[in-house]
């Protein structure tokens, strides 16, 4: 199963670009995280395509998405590209599937347009990051700031040390989708440069620190707004979102929630374990027909 490229304006002037999977059924929406693009998704979209019109969005500086000139990339601005996404797609309700970043968006949108949110899967993202991740994540971005490569084997290297329990498979097909080739024949990130050196334009540390308290306090109060039933899925070893995180997510804050924790997993669930996530993902979104 091969997915079509789209391409909808998104809400600043730029383009964005999804995979569409299938054309009937209820919507089902899959926004990945930072560093990863609509592929990300290749595993797992097959088994809902029979059931739901799967289509997996690049955010703005992602994938084969435009970048954008003035380097708009908080979440305000991801948001307003889900609103233009449903608005151009006319999709009145849809399922929402958010991965890390993808999930910390999708959230934000679910809490302001409940309406249109049928269900909301959750993919190792919360209100807290576990301090364990974002030190690893902010080291792998620092050491590779602005990388170039002579071929994809050497960004399947660099991919290997980032995504360590991934199978092959995922390595290859994210260094595949995640690289374009520059005029001089080197091979460079999709992704826009400005986004892998955003930290190193922001204030000082605790103007970073406030923020992302502010976050926080949005992401928690968004939660406890939705109105749809939830999946919380987190990798068993994740770095980023953690067991107590979780837990309060399902157990005190989202209305309607359950938790599934998936087995050989880390942040990134659907690469690590593609089976683990597809049942657990299945079981919620297909029920009895799963």
């Amino acid at each position: 199963m091969q997915p079509r490229s789209l391409r909808v304006p998104g809400a600043h002037g730029g383009e964005l670009h999804l995979l569409e999977w299938s054309e009937e059924g209820v919507p089902m929406l899959l926004v990945h995280g930072f560093g990863n693009e609509a592929h990300i998704w290749d595993d797992f979209a097959p088994s809902v395509a029979p059931y739901y019109r799967v289509l997996a969005l690049d955010l703005r500086g992602h994938g084969d998405s435009d970048w954008d000139p003035e380097r708009r990339y908080d979440y305000e601005h991801h948001v307003a590209d889900l609103e233009a996404v449903f608005a151009k797609l006319g999709i009145d309700r849809a399922v929402l599937v958010g991965h890390s970043l993808g999930g910390r968006v999708c959230t934000l949108y679910a809490a302001a347009h409940p309406e249109t949110v049928a269900g909301f899967v959750i993919v190792d993202s919360g209100p807290e990051l576990d301090a364990r991740g974002i030190v690893r994540i902010r080291m792998d971005v620092e050491e590779h700031r602005d990388p170039t490569f002579a071929n994809v084997r050497e960004y399947e290297n660099m991919l290997s040390l980032a995504y360590p329990a991934a199978r092959p498979s995922a390595i290859a097909r994210m260094a595949k989708y995640g690289l374009r080739e520059r005029d001089d024949g080197k091979l460079v990130l999709k992704m826009d440069t400005g986004l892998r050196n955003w930290g190193a334009n922001q204030p000082d540390a605790e103007a970073i620190k406030a923020r992302e308290e502010r976050i926080q306090n949005e992401l928690w109060s968004a939660l406890g707004k939705l109105l749809c039933q939830a999946l919380v899925v987190r990798g068993a070893a994740s770095d980023i979102l953690s067991a107590d995180t979780a837990d309060r997510m399902v157990d005190e804050v989202i209305p309607n929630a359950q938790l599934a924790v998936v087995a050989q997993a880390g942040h990134s669930v659907m690469t690590d374990n593609p089976e683990g996530f597809r049942d657990a993902v299945c079981a919620f979104v297909l029920g009895d027909d799963g």
